[in-house]
């Protein structure tokens, strides 16, 4: 009776740990209006021009205390990208790049976050454009969490920078004379949604 009792007992302690760190987990959802995210690349070693994407959607899972509980999902529309050059932009559609009639989104999803200190993370994971799926690794900086001034929920809000090789993705037209590597930045608020008032 005793053994059955201290089972017992740590089954319920185990459950009530297993509520309190789910708890402790806010989820927010990425503020597309909030959020940019910026390509750059060297061109033939003259200059960097760059490409935006925007409509950008995503889910943060974070947890403060234990980052090891944290997540992040982003989802990138393509076609939206925007190199302020319509030309290159229509090429950057077409079949011999992104291809976004049989590819429409690029996608990161998180496989491990870690704390580097000072509000710092890296965020482990797995990029996935035009059908290729690579590892990468996002450098973020938490800028603040918080309940947000104006919608009165959470928030947070983060910078991330990482830089890859575009040809892993099967995008390497005139490589070596525009580079291959391609930096990406992303700044964007995350909120939580609004407790439900319902009785």
């Amino acid at each position: 009776m005793m053994s059955n009792k201290i089972v017992l007992a740590a089954a319920l302690l185990a459950s009530t740990a297993s509520v309190s760190a789910m708890a402790d987990t806010t989820t927010y959802q990425m503020d597309p209006t909030h959020t940019s995210v910026v390509a750059s690349w060297s061109h033939f070693g003259f200059s960097h021009p760059t490409a935006t994407f925007s409509d950008v959607t995503g889910t943060i899972q974070f947890d403060e205390d234990d980052v090891a509980n944290s997540s992040v999902e982003v989802t990138i529309p393509v076609k939206t990208v925007d190199t302020k050059v319509p030309a290159l932009n229509e090429e950057f559609l077409g079949s011999e790049y992104f291809d976004v009639a049989q590819y429409p989104d690029a996608t990161f999803k998180s496989t491990e976050i870690e704390s580097v200190g000072n509000d710092r993370y890296d965020v482990h994971g797995d990029l996935t454009v035009k059908g290729v799926t690579k590892p990468v690794v996002l450098h973020a900086t938490l800028n603040g969490v918080g309940e947000h001034p104006m919608a009165k929920v959470p928030a947070l809000g983060f910078d991330a920078e990482t830089t890859l090789q575009r040809s892993y993705f099967g995008l390497d037209q005139y490589v070596p004379n525009v580079s291959d590597d391609i930096t990406i930045r992303l700044s964007s608020e995350a909120e939580a949604a609004k407790p439900s008032t319902a009785q």
